[in-house]
């Protein structure tokens, strides 16, 4: 009997979910299967990662598990530590891997689905790593949301005028979509939760942010970009343009323009890189570290292996500009990965392959909320008009009709309730208490 044909999807994100689920539909039985590997059992909805942060959407909204929604392919939990597409196998790490990795599997495929997605950028700032948060995941949005809160909690509780400074001020790094939008919320969910503090007011907190270029937003365009400093400095947030962190040590936020700021508070959202992944394989990448790919999602001159999303370099048709790339964001993501699982298929039934084509329609940035930003089709939109479009725009995007619904239930319960400030810091360390209880000293995480 003929063996189906194995596909190999790398990476549980935007690319690898639509990609494995149109696949898992359209596949004809015993015509191939599908196995997906992922660090982790869901996908994240990363534009609602601001709104988690907030406590306007739970956590367990902002992803998808990839077992439910993917029940006729194999999901593997694990990193792909490297590619060797000449043998057309995967060296990949489980959870049952020992720690040195001698314990990693191998998976042979027949075609290769790349799509790990990308990392944090970080620069060699004194202090980043031993301070710094992050806020691509989950987890860090929500382990961000309660370390806010815990911060007001720690200066209304302290006589020490340096510690309650400290604890008040909160510095974010970057003025891209992951850095206005978290500072937005979160400086907007914090000035509620001041009303419920007796010695915590919204104007003794300090929002400072921080980036390098001139601008904000830029995906929304010069206009709406000098429209969100506005707001954000209505708001009485510090927006440093052209200013750059140069240490954090000791917890002092120290900047290119001389100013320094203690605090116990710096995010770290200045920009991504291509996944360390990329580098691991023996295909071809560009300049900047990502998959040199065709129109077609195909990766170039190698048979079988196909890419899109923050991994790909993929020609973007409808530029008048030469040699110009589809920008890595969800958009596009979301559209390339129907066009790839297309030319899988069509590669596998000898048909022909499509281009990738799409202009690209706007973008839409959450402010706060009723308060948001948007350049959609040459239409600028700005305050609860931006804003509810921003969440109309995702909510369409959201996969599955069972997780819009959710959200959609959410949102609608939220409007008729209070918000909820408290904080669950105790998550992060489960442990703690027991150990304390059993005689010995808790083991936090740094």
């Amino acid at each position: 009997m003929t063996q189906p044909v194995r596909v190999l999807v790398v990476g549980g994100g935007y690319v690898g979910l639509y990609t494995a689920l149109r696949l898992q539909r359209k596949l004809k039985s015993g015509e191939a299967e599908v196995t997906v590997v992922s660090p982790d059992p869901y996908m994240t909805y990363q534009p609602f990662l601001p709104e988690a942060a907030a406590g306007s959407i739970s956590p367990r909204h902002v992803v998808v598990p990839l077992r439910s929604v993917l029940d006729k392919c194999k999901i593997v939990i694990g990193e792909a530590d490297r590619i060797d597409h000449a043998k057309r196998t995967a060296t990949v790490t489980t959870l049952a891997s020992p720690e040195d990795g001698t314990g990693s599997i191998e998976i042979g495929y027949d075609h290769l689905v790349l799509a790990p997605g990308s990392v944090s950028r970080t620069l060699p700032v004194p202090g980043l790593a031993e301070f710094g948060i992050g806020f691509k995941t989950v987890e860090e949005a929500i382990g961000l949301r309660n370390h806010v809160i815990e911060q007001m909690d720690i200066a209304s509780a302290t006589r020490d005028p340096a510690i309650r400074d400290a604890a008040l001020t909160f510095v974010f790094v970057g003025g891209g979509y992951a850095g206005v939008e978290a500072l937005g919320e979160l400086e907007d969910m914090a000035r509620y939760a001041s009303r419920y503090y007796h010695n915590v007011k919204a104007e003794d907190m300090k929002w400072i942010l921080v980036e390098a270029t001139g601008r904000i937003l830029p995906e929304v365009g010069d206009e709406m970009g000098k429209y969100a400093i506005r707001e954000l400095r209505n708001r009485n947030i510090d927006v440093r343009l052209e200013t750059r962190l140069e240490s954090c040590t000791d917890r002092v936020a120290v900047l290119s323009d001389g100013a320094r700021f203690p605090n116990r508070t710096l995010v770290w959202t200045a920009g991504v890189k291509p996944h360390p992944i990329l580098a691991a394989s023996d295909l071809p990448r560009n300049e900047r570290g990502r998959l040199s790919c065709t129109a077609q999602l195909a990766v170039e001159g190698v048979e079988n292996a196909w890419a899109a999303g923050d991994a790909a370099a993929v020609p973007d048709l409808t530029s008048d500009e030469p040699g110009k790339e589809c920008a890595p964001n969800a958009q596009h993501a979301v559209r390339q990965a129907k066009v790839l699982a297309e030319n899988v298929l069509a590669s596998l039934r000898g048909g022909p392959l499509q281009n990738y084509e799409h202009k690209y329609a706007g973008s839409v940035a959450s402010l706060g909320l009723h308060k948001g930003v948007a350049h959609v089709y040459g239409r600028k939109l700005k305050g609860y008009p931006a804003w509810f479009m921003h969440r109309a725009y995702h909510l369409s995007r959201v996969p599955t009709f069972n997780r819009k619904a959710r959200v959609l239930a959410e949102w609608t319960l939220a409007g008729l309730f209070k918000r909820e400030i408290v904080s669950l810091g105790s998550l992060e360390h489960p442990r703690a208490e027991f150990e304390l209880a059993a005689g010995g000293e808790p083991k936090k995480q740094p």
